[in-house]
């Protein structure tokens, strides 16, 4: 199952705050399939049915089954640049 950084897990609950999104709401990702190596990245209130849901340090992370499958041996990390710009790696779990 995908983990997630202290910092990815700081800057996950930052995005959901700022959209003002209700209690309960996470950071969805998903995968066109499988294989991977981009991801579409959205808040949303609640997961899909069919979403594995990651809570980690009170961040909510909701992975798609193509997304669950692409990332279940990797570590998500974060960073905001200076200007603000947040950007997410994908590394492989220790």
């Amino acid at each position: 199952m995908l983990t997630l950084t202290e910092n990815a897990s700081t800057v996950v609950k930052e995005i959901v705050s700022r959209n003002g999104a209700p209690e309960g709401s996470g950071l969805r990702i998903n995968a066109q399939d499988t294989e991977a190596t981009e991801f579409a990245v959205a808040v949303v209130p609640t997961p899909d049915p069919t979403d594995s849901v990651v809570e980690q340090d009170g961040a909510r992370v909701y992975l798609g089954e193509a997304a669950a499958v692409a990332l279940t041996d990797k570590t998500l990390d974060a960073r905001v640049g200076d200007d603000g710009r947040v950007s997410f790696e994908i590394g492989l779990q220790a």
